[in-house]
């Protein structure tokens, strides 16, 4: 009984000291997880130890790694281009549904791709890949070396695969030293398949299947007959909070999805200290996975007299690395909802819109793999699920290639995350964005 006054009186504190009103607060719910920019290995699995720090960086920029040798201009071509591809899809979108995707992923399929184009196209490609002034030497160099730094500094509590795959049509040449490079560089697996065998579609997605941990079993439907060629990453990533929620702590808190509109959801909550940055604009918050906090789930949260319209207005990759060198460590409370989606796109309008309709057209020069090729679709799909224990997400892209991817203590904050917000999974130590989405309803 005295715990429960107790209880209610800190609610009641919490929310005259910092103006939240739970009951009239408002929210489009959207979330999304910034996928860390891993660059394209095969059938790699990092569940290696790492040291543990004795605290997490401060601040939390690319400046902080030690060791790490990735190339900045690689790291923040893929966060550009994650940007600018979320970006256009809202536009597609509205802002009415969960949207949740791994830049990396794409960034990763489409530089296997990029390997084989030529002229124009390869010019096209690199634009809207935000490539420019970086050779291809250079390019596939930091995508290897990326990906070994990524997985040798793994944690026991942090999972991390990343797998690459061609699949050719057997009965179509493709040039040796185009396939040696994903191989090297890439670490692709690389067969030739019966691509007029019905079965062939299966073949593929039990590979998909296999290396998202079950989460994602098909990108691969009914081969059309001018099909030569699948081009495919697939992602992986499980992280245990370094800090569990107290399941005992979940309960049902409204969500607002719209003004006017709310449903009562899970809510996980929790306190303690957090690293942590308040602008005019928005409350965000890193929450921590495994033992040495390498990888992050950002959660930005627009204010009341804001939405997440405004927030992605803002939010580019200036801003994004400007954000984070501002979070410093600052105790507080977080309630979030607990949540799982799905989601499934073609990118190829969006991608066109971005600088690659060559790549698309019967212009298109893939002189680099072989003779007469251009890119038929390119198909996107992601999962992911955040609860008390920590996230689960997976990512495949599929490029479909057819003839002719100490200082004075703060009031401790709070945060309710009841409204439309931004999240992302970051790779503390390279700056590399693995996951992003948004979501609108959790579920």
């Amino acid at each position: 009984m005295i715990r429960q006054k107790y209880s209610s009186v800190r609610e009641n504190f919490m929310q005259r000291r910092y103006g939240v009103s739970l009951g009239r607060r408002y929210a489009l719910a959207a979330a999304s997880v910034v996928l860390f920019s891993v660059l394209g290995y095969s059938q790699v699995d990092s569940n290696k130890s790492a040291l543990a720090q004795s605290s997490l960086p401060q601040p939390e920029t690319p400046s902080q790694k030690k060791t790490l040798k990735t190339d900045a201009k690689i790291v923040e071509s893929s966060n550009k281009f994650g940007l600018k591809l979320f970006s256009e899809l809202l536009k597609n979108d509205g802002g009415k549904k969960n949207v949740f995707i791994s830049p990396s992923s794409v960034a990763i399929a489409l530089a296997m791709t990029y390997n084989g184009a030529s002229g124009t196209t390869q010019l096209a490609i690199a634009k809207t890949l935000e490539l420019q002034g970086i050779n291809l030497q250079e390019i596939n160099s930091s995508y290897k070396a990326a990906l070994k730094q990524l997985l040798d500094n793994s944690d026991p509590n942090v999972q991390l695969k990343i797998a690459n795959s061609l699949w050719a049509n057997k009965n179509v040449s493709f040039r040796p030293d185009f396939l040696q490079r994903t191989q090297n560089f890439y670490q692709a697996k690389v067969s030739n398949l019966n691509f007029q065998d019905p079965t062939t579609p299966s073949i593929i997605n039990n590979w998909v299947k296999e290396n998202t941990n079950g989460k994602i079993d098909q990108i691969i439907g009914k081969i059309e007959p001018d099909k030569v060629l699948f081009l495919i990453n697939a992602i992986y990533f499980k992280g245990k909070w370094s800090k569990e929620f107290d399941k005992s702590q979940t309960a049902q808190y409204p969500f607002y999805s719209t003004p006017g509109k709310q449903k009562q959801h899970p809510m996980m909550s929790q306190d303690g200290d957090y690293r942590y940055y308040e602008s005019k604009q928005f409350q965000a918050v890193s929450l921590p996975y495994g033992k040495d906090g390498k990888f992050s789930l950002y959660i930005f949260l627009p204010k009341q007299n804001s939405n997440l319209k405004t927030f992605y207005q803002n939010l580019n990759v200036e801003n994004w690395e400007k954000w984070m060198t501002q979070f410093s460590e600052q105790k507080g409370f977080i309630r979030l909802p607990r949540f799982k989606t799905d989601y499934d796109v073609t990118l190829n309008d969006a991608l066109k819109t971005l600088g690659m309709e060559e790549a698309f057209s019967d212009k298109a020069n893939f002189s680099g793999m072989g003779k007469n090729f251009a890119i038929s679709e390119v198909k996107h799909k992601t999962f992911v699920e955040v609860n008390e224990e920590g996230t689960e997400a997976a990512a495949v892209t599929s490029v479909g290639i057819r003839t002719t991817a100490l200082r004075q203590e703060p009031e401790p904050f709070r945060m309710i995350v009841d409204r439309p917000f931004f999240c992302a999974i970051r790779d503390n130590q390279t700056g590399r964005v693995l996951f992003m989405g948004s979501i609108i309803d959790p579920q």
